[in-house]
């Protein structure tokens, strides 16, 4: 694992802008919002070649919480090479208010040369051979099938969904797609990608306080290598960026529900479609809602269009039993409301181009390791797992950021499944909230 900070600053053309750090940057603000002397005289009194001595002086004369300051040391990026897919799910999941990016499967190395050694996991010593035997057979099971469904596709073009006017590069290209969007529900969630994180101190410390908590040494390890990196840039604000009680006792208990209800509801059985969708419309009776649904929708131009106070007052929940983590990797990413998963596998995926009954066996080991790990309440467990596992997700927001996501996960190249996905999950809105049905474009996921 290696973490890597990158510094911001000014552009080239900008000569007359002070380059401050992070924290000599929050302080200044700190400042600007506690006096009247305007920003050009608080910079006036900064020494930039002493930055550390400006923001002890600043702060020491500003009575300030760690927390709100932090949020003024603008975008700090991190770079985290060599993380298990289920870490990077994690930190995006702790991560609401950032912007980021994780390397597509489509785009790193599938073998059992690219998983951690099981030792860095926590693996138990006596299921070592076992995991590492269940890891090689899956990466087998992903070569051999998307072999299978390249070939497939060039044998059968009709089968890959294209542009009119593709040219043969694109063909390439989508059908390539195809076989790898199917054959990857074999990937372990143990495999090794990298992802990049855009956030102000104040959620980076929030997030540090998160991984420290979790049960897996992957997380702590992350946690320890990104505060090394964040102190370079924020040294003072990073000071509160452990895991206290609270974030420790709340990690306890939801490991243990995903214990329990993975022990509960393990399979290796696809499960049936099933999605719940909650609108709540009500107001306070001295500021009600006035405005039409159709008034908040109908003006948009696309999908990135302002709604009005009808969709954005209104708040929605939605959640589906048999979220594969393949999609969840990517449905996680939405920030905005809470999310949750406890991260089991109750049932696994498959598409319909791949024949289950040929994988029955590793199925069943897979199935037989992560019964074996969870009966031992290890938080190692989630390294058994594959991206065709099953698991239910839950997602709370407000209506405008439902429609968005669903506009988008069904609209031009998403995922096939995913689309599935979310137009269960708009069709069941549209019984709560018909109103709507005629604004809101629901897309045909084309071409892949």
């Amino acid at each position: 694992m290696k973490v890597t900070g990158l510094a911001l600053v000014p552009p080239p053309t900008a000569s007359d802008a002070p380059k401050v750090t992070p924290e000599l940057l929050a302080s200044v603000l700190a400042r600007y919002s506690r006096s009247n002397e305007g920003l050009s005289s608080i910079l006036s009194k900064v020494d930039i070649d002493n930055p550390d001595e400006s923001i002890d002086r600043i702060l020491k004369f500003v009575d300030y919480g760690h927390a709100s300051i932090g949020g003024l040391t603008g975008g700090i990026a991190v770079a985290i090479d060599g993380i298990s897919m289920w870490l990077a799910y994690k930190i995006f999941e702790f991560s609401q208010m950032a912007d980021g990016q994780e390397s597509s499967t489509r785009y790193i190395t599938m073998d059992s040369s690219n998983i951690p050694t099981p030792e860095e996991i926590g693996i138990p010593e006596d299921l070592i051979p076992q995991w590492n035997d269940v890891m090689q057979k899956s990466f087998a099971a992903y070569n051999e099938e998307f072999t299978r469904l390249d070939a497939l596709a060039v044998a059968e073009p009709h089968r890959v969904r294209l542009p009119a006017d593709a040219k043969p590069a694109v063909v390439t290209r989508l059908r390539k797609n195809y076989a790898l969007d199917r054959a990857r529900y074999f990937i372990p969630l143990a495999t090794k990608t990298s992802m990049g994180l855009v956030q102000s101190s104040r959620m980076w410390a929030v997030t540090l306080k998160q991984l420290d908590a979790l049960h897996q040494p992957e997380a702590k390890k992350a946690a320890d290598l990104i505060r090394a990196e964040l102190i370079k840039q924020s040294p003072r604000l990073l000071r509160h960026s452990t895991a206290d009680v609270s974030y420790k006792e709340q990690a306890n208990q939801e490991l243990a529900t995903s214990i329990a209800l993975g022990k509960k509801r393990l399979s290796s059985a696809a499960l049936e479609d099933l999605v719940w969708v909650s609108v709540d419309r009500s107001s306070p009776p001295w500021l009600l809602e006035d405005q039409a649904v159709a008034e908040s929708l109908k003006h948009r131009i696309n999908r990135y269009g302002q709604q009005g106070t009808a969709t954005r007052r209104m708040r929605v929940a939605f959640a589906w039993n048999n979220m594969a983590i393949a999609e969840l990797r990517d449905l996680n990413r939405h920030r905005t409301g809470n999310r949750y998963c406890p991260l089991i596998q109750a049932g696994f995926y498959l598409p319909q181009e791949i024949n289950r009954s040929q994988h029955v066996g590793l199925l069943k080991e897979q199935l037989e390791l992560t019964r074996a790990l969870l009966e031992r309440a290890s938080p190692s467990y989630v390294y058994s797992l594959l991206l065709g596992a099953q698991t239910p997700f839950e997602h709370s927001t407000h209506a405008d950021k439902f429609i968005y996501e669903a506009e988008l996960r069904t609209g031009m190249g998403a995922h096939y499944r995913y689309a599935e996905h979310l137009s269960a999950a708009l069709n069941a809105f549209f019984d709560k909230v018909p109103e709507a049905k005629k604004w809101v474009v629901e897309g045909t996921a084309e071409p892949e």
